[in-house]
């Protein structure tokens, strides 16, 4: 191995991406284990690490090139020795020269002053701060001003950061192209707006307030008006023409508008995610269609809210209607992936959703979809499933909790001519007699089976080369249809 030459060793390691192979590898000989440790260009640490100051600095002296570190404690308890603290991170930051990518989750011993350490990574590009409890507004404003290279931040589960000195100074540098920030309670949605011509650049955005147990499934006492409209004037002077992948999630958008005018001005957009925000209508759809002919994915993820546009009628239903899906349908032609979510919805009272099968029809047949998912989404039918078949370019199509798709349905959708992946979860009209049509057909690659009571694992495992099967409702799909934890 020693007389190997230096290009093929280098060569055999960028082969090799499994941690504890080039672990074991950089053991064989001294030759090995200088060239891996300069190959290295990522690692991740947590509970075990030794935080001696002579310890870190042997690991990064071993790896002097590394780009990318993560440290997680997330599970650390007392007994699994002491966390990495300030002095810890400033030993990272010093000799690191090359980092670009650092991520700090669940750090509980790392203040502002450890984060003022990262001004020494001239090079830093993404910087993810996930449940650092001492971390504050301070810290971070540091980090905007010394970290020039930044363009990524994501904020997850920050209690402490609240004023927005630091998003008004990034904004005005104009160098954020991806800003995330989840679950931080010191932060609205409308602190947004003071972001400035920091959205020009922006790309990717994401903000996720803060909830309580019962906000999917309360409607509340707020009466919102449908008819109103936040996008027939300029209320904010800032463009975002640059965005390209925009979430927001459980925000309310009444009675100041917020970030809801971002529908409107978006021209790049390609992925948009609506996760229960309250107080939109059709409106705000028809104006994002208008702008955003490039869109390609859209999740909405509906509950119930009390709409009004006569002070003497008030109905209880989810956010938009057929009018929604008629302008994406004319608008949006690239569209290749939807996932509608329906939460409180009661399929005795299908006025609930907004939406009807007839609208839902039209827009799918509008454009070329690849991945359909449908949850609750009791105005959905046997009759869909007809449509669906027909559907030239459908490769995935996943049915949650659709209770009025029955064997009948199955039997049409065995002849959707691209269909490969099929999910199938807490269908309880579906049984094992649908299921065998699925068999006939010798079309999918994978069958999923999560909680339908109907179907047998012997006669989900005739149907797909890949089969996951489970009688039991995963947590996953409790928080997917609104009864899991928070």
């Amino acid at each position: 191995m020693e007389d190997l030459p230096e290009a093929l060793l280098t060569e055999i390691l960028n082969r090799i991406t499994t941690t504890s192979d080039l672990n074991s590898l950089s053991l064989v000989s001294k030759q090995l284990y200088r060239i891996e440790g300069n190959q290295r260009d990522a690692i991740r640490v947590g509970s075990g690490l030794c935080t001696a100051t002579k310890a870190l600095t042997s690991l990064c002296v071993r790896f002097p090139n590394l780009r990318k570190v993560e440290i997680d404690y997330s599970g650390w308890i007392p007994g699994h020795g002491k966390q990495l603290d300030n002095k810890g991170l400033s030993v990272f930051s010093s000799h690191c020269s090359s980092l670009i990518d650092l991520t700090l989750s669940f750090c509980s011993h790392i203040d502002d002053s450890g984060l003022g350490c990262l001004v020494n990574c001239k090079k830093l590009v993404s910087l993810r701060l996930n449940s650092t409890p001492q971390i504050t507004s301070i810290g971070l404003f540091s980090v905007a001003v010394g970290c020039t290279s930044l363009s990524a931040l994501h904020l997850i589960d920050c209690e402490e950061i609240d004023n927005v000195e630091w998003l008004e100074y990034l904004g005005r540098d104009g160098s954020l192209e991806e800003l995330v920030v989840k679950n931080c309670k010191g932060i609205n949605h409308h602190d947004f707006i003071k972001f400035g011509s920091g959205w020009m650049k922006l790309q990717k955005f994401e903000f996720e307030r803060k909830r309580g147990r019962y906000d999917l499934l309360d409607p509340g006492n707020v009466v919102y008006d449908s008819s109103y409209d936040a996008h027939n004037m300029d209320i904010y002077d800032f463009c975002c023409e640059s965005l390209k992948d925009l979430r927001l999630a459980h925000i309310e958008t009444w009675p100041e508008a917020g970030l809801r005018v971002l529908l409107g001005k978006c021209k790049a957009l390609e992925k948009l995610c609506l996760q229960y925000v309250r107080a939109l209508n059709d409106n705000d759809i028809i104006a994002l269609s208008r702008s955003c002919s490039n869109l390609k994915r859209i999740s909405l993820w509906l509950n119930l809210q009390r709409y009004s546009s006569d002070v003497n009628y008030c109905e209880t239903r989810t956010s938009f209607t057929d009018k929604s899906l008629y302008a994406l349908a004319l608008n949006c032609r690239m569209l290749q992936m939807i996932d509608l979510s329906f939460t409180g919805c009661d399929a005795d009272w299908p006025s609930e959703i907004g939406f009807t099968q007839e609208g839902f029809l039209v827009l799918i047949q509008s454009c070329p979809i690849r991945v359909l998912v449908l949850n609750n989404a009791n105005f959905f039918d046997d009759e869909g499933m007809k449509a669906l078949s027909s559907l030239p370019h459908l490769e995935t199509l996943e049915l949650i909790l659709c209770h009025a798709v029955t064997d009948a349905g199955m039997r049409f959708i065995a002849h959707t001519p691209c269909l490969s992946n099929l999910t199938l979860r807490m269908c309880h009209n579906v049984t094992d007699v649908g299921v065998a049509e699925l068999e006939d057909a010798q079309k999918l690659e994978s069958l999923v089976i999560e909680s339908c009571g109907e179907v047998s694992l012997q006669a989900a495992q005739r149907v797909a080369k890949s089969v996951q099967y489970s009688s039991e409702c995963s947590n996953a799909l409790m928080k997917k249809i609104g009864l899991g934890g928070y």
